[in-house]
């Protein structure tokens, strides 16, 4: 069990799904969780939760494609609490649709929140944890950063990307004691999830039990989607390291379906 005693983690897109089981998994740690989010009445919602039951929480509104968002939220942080020792870069969506259907500004919405969102978070806390010579970053990545799947192209690229961007993060702050990873998990049944199902029915032409028997769980050894508590289970671990001997890998949770 890693405890986490007083170390501020921002984790973005908390106020729901896997970032929000990571919160509430660091919360109760010892940790001091700031949630991040688009929505920041969700955010703060999840934030007063953790806080009642688990202790310090902190909601901040970001949006994290737009730098100038980043900036001022990351500097509200320090400002609060003086260190940032774990950012988990965890926003994300999702659209749908074969390569020919894509149009360039949803490539690019995808790309900017998923890889300009990660780099943007990254650039802004990497500051304060090379001044305290010490930090944790860790990206959601995905079994996609490993291998394709039809009708996720912007989706694969980016996530494919985090890992690149990790591997540089890795080599470029381990003289500061700043560690990089990748989280990569399967499919988990959060709404970013839910809402896929339908969608992919309608694409493929199958129906919505296919698409989870077929698609998305036909590769697992058991069947069974990954949990979010799955995840933060790998979150932590990369979070509580205590040496630098795992910097720059990736690590995929997710029942089986992609083996390295």
């Amino acid at each position: 069990m890693f405890e986490f005693n007083g170390k501020v983690a921002l984790i973005t897109g908390a106020a729901s799904g896997i970032g929000k089981e990571v919160a509430i998994r660091f919360a109760a740690a010892g940790g001091i969780p700031v949630i991040a989010d688009l929505n920041l009445e969700a955010a703060t919602a999840t934030a007063k939760e953790l806080g009642a039951n688990k202790g310090s929480a902190l909601a901040v509104a970001m949006d994290v494609a737009d730098e100038a968002a980043v900036n001022r939220a990351v500097s509200d942080v320090f400002t609060q609490y003086g260190r940032i020792d774990v950012l988990v870069s965890n926003a994300g969506i999702q659209i749908v649709k074969p390569i020919v259907d894509f149009s360039f500004a949803e490539w690019k919405r995808m790309m900017a929140i998923h890889l300009d969102g990660a780099f943007l978070t990254t650039k802004a806390c990497l500051k304060h944890m090379y001044q305290a010579r010490s930090g944790s970053v860790i990206y959601m990545g995905s079994v996609h950063s490993k291998e394709a799947s039809v009708l996720k192209a912007p989706y694969v690229t980016a996530k494919h990307g985090l890992i690149g961007l990790c591997k540089v993060v890795a080599k470029e702050g381990a003289p500061y004691n700043v560690r990089a990873n990748v989280v990569c998990p399967g499919f988990v049944r959060t709404p970013l999830v839910d809402r896929q199902i339908p969608e992919q029915a309608k694409e493929l032409g199958i129906s919505e039990d296919d698409v989870i028997r077929r698609v998305m769980l036909k590769d697992t050894v058991d069947g069974e989607f990954t949990t979010s508590d799955d995840v933060a289970d790998a979150v932590l671990f990369f979070a509580g390291a205590g040496s630098k001997a795992l910097t720059g890998q990736s690590l995929v949770v997710s029942h089986g379906w992609f083996m390295q």
